[in-house]
């Protein structure tokens, strides 16, 4: 078992996990809810580790790491084509009528 990344969060972490559990690497999170004891210890001893079980998964799994801390933010918007709201960039599916925005995102880097 070897230490493979430390979030800033357990959201952050949790993205990690699903991504290395996507390519088949098995591994875990550690310090869950040591949050809560901030104070008591040093804060960077509470974040939320991801440990890769087998270490032969490590250069793999660090290269997912690199993929994901180096891939941009989606920042803008797009307009929903059903119902003309405007959604953040990142969104899938309309917050307001909850149609899909891929056709939309799609067009609009055709069209550049």
């Amino acid at each position: 078992m070897k230490k493979l990344y430390s979030a800033n969060n357990l959201m952050e972490a949790q993205i990690v996990l699903d991504l290395l559990e996507h390519a088949y690497i098995p591994a875990q999170i550690f310090n869950q809810h040591a949050q809560g004891v901030t104070g008591e210890i040093p804060f960077t001893h509470a974040y939320p580790e991801v440990w890769v079980m087998r270490d032969a998964d490590y250069e793999r799994g660090k290269r997912i790491v690199q993929t994901y801390e180096n891939t941009p933010v989606a920042t803008g918007n797009v307009q929903c084509p059903s119902c003309g709201e405007e959604n953040p960039a990142n969104f899938q599916l309309c917050w307001k009528c909850g149609s899909g925005l891929e056709i939309t995102r799609y067009l609009d880097h055709t069209h550049k």
